[in-house]
């Protein structure tokens, strides 16, 4: 009999890191010493981005000279809008960001360089192009005039702007950056972890964060908040909440955005998350997906109490929907949209994995596998000739 092994590497530690941590039995994140709810009630995400590459917050003047340089760095080059505007317009935006972020390099002198500083700069586009990359694909798709860049809006005023056309108000705009803020980082997820594997071979920034952006687009992971929004199209109206939930768990089928692989309790993301889904309701008067959001929160929590003894609360991507959705922001776009807050996580990340002082210079990735296929003694299976076997 096989003996049975851990899968996906849970619990198994394989590098050190200064970026985050995530406590899973009282349910707290931590960017760099910081607490999310410390960052999320007081900071920006352009202080975030910086807390994440430079490991410390800014100054003032050190926080007005990166937003300026974010806010400068926005411009796409014209040969990589001309590539989008060739793209079929079905195109999945995730597609379309895994096109792009390599076709970046071409247009980066010091992609290739291999110094820390250099490392840095690049990191820098690519947080100031994400958002851009993603508000001029949803543009470009509709047949609708691309928005440039307003250098004098922050990074979260100007990605809605971008994409809806529109400069939204203040308190819209905060909510959005402290969104961003609460996607930063997470420290060893899928994304994370892709993006250092490839971070270990000394690839260049662009490889390690398409890497990411790859293990980002499965509805697993980065995806798992458009399914929760499908659910909520599904379901559509309270009192249709109950059976619809009973429904899927009689069948043993999860419910997305419901429990999380590290969190014993509360995703301290998804609480602050639930508060702006539901003043951004009562703010907007549209009400509808928040309520939905609510009533299927708490039927699953009470089933899975009485089915399995066992408390289960919602993730990061339970909320965020009912936020984005009011916010003009279509469905398929908002695993986009976490990669335009998490980009500023996978750079750090990488970063580290390729300058970590306590690390080996060269450490490559490279785990041990079981073979558990068709075993034919020590000398293997005898080869067949074609005109021999039936």
């Amino acid at each position: 009999m096989l003996e049975t092994k851990d899968i996906g590497l849970r619990g198994v530690p394989v590098a050190d890191t200064r970026v985050s941590a995530v406590d899973g039995e009282n349910g707290r994140l931590i960017y760099r010493g910081y607490d999310i709810e410390m960052l999320a009630q007081n900071s920006t995400y352009e202080e975030t981005a910086y807390l994440m590459l430079y490991e410390t917050l800014p100054n003032r003047k050190e926080l007005e000279i990166f937003t300026e340089t974010l806010a400068s760095e926005r411009n796409l080059p014209a040969g990589i809008v001309r590539h989008m505007k060739k793209r079929k317009k079905t195109a999945h935006p995730m597609d379309v960001l895994q096109s792009v972020i390599p076709m970046l390099a071409d247009f980066d002198d010091a992609a290739r360089l291999s110094t820390k500083g250099s490392q840095v700069k690049t990191s820098i586009k690519l947080i100031a192009t994400m958002p851009t990359i993603v508000a001029y694909w949803d543009r470009i798709r509709k047949n609708l005039e691309i928005r440039k860049p307003d250098e004098k809006l922050g990074s979260a005023a100007n990605f809605l702007y971008m994409l809806n056309g529109e400069i939204p108000d203040v308190q819209t705009a905060k909510d959005f950056d402290t969104c961003l803020v609460l996607h930063a980082e997470h420290s060893f997820n899928a994304s994370t972890f892709a993006a250092r594997v490839v971070a270990s071979t000394r690839a260049h920034m662009y490889a390690c964060t398409g890497a990411a952006m790859a293990a980002l687009s499965g509805e697993l992971h980065g995806g798992a908040n458009t399914q929760v929004m499908k659910m909520l199209f599904d379901i559509d109206k309270t009192e249709r909440v109950e059976k619809w939930i009973n429904s899927k768990l009689d069948a043993g089928e999860i419910i997305m955005g419901m429990g999380h692989a590290v969190y014993k309790t509360w995703d301290p993301r998804a609480k602050i998350l639930c508060e702006i889904s539901g003043k951004l309701a009562q703010r907007t008067g549209n009400t509808k997906w928040f309520e939905l959001s609510r009533k299927i929160e708490n039927v699953v929590r009470t089933e899975f109490k009485e089915r399995k003894g066992k408390e289960i609360y919602p993730n990061v991507d339970f909320y965020s929907p009912s936020i984005y959705c009011v916010m003009g922001i279509d469905p398929d776009l908002f695993t986009p949209v976490f990669a335009v807050s998490r980009i500023s996580g996978w750079c750090a990340h990488i970063i580290e994995e390729k300058f970590a002082e306590a690390q080996p210079k060269a450490v490559i990735y490279r785990p041990e596998a079981e073979y558990v296929g068709r075993y034919c003694g020590l000398e293997g299976c005898k080869y067949m000739p074609l005109e021999k076997r039936e």
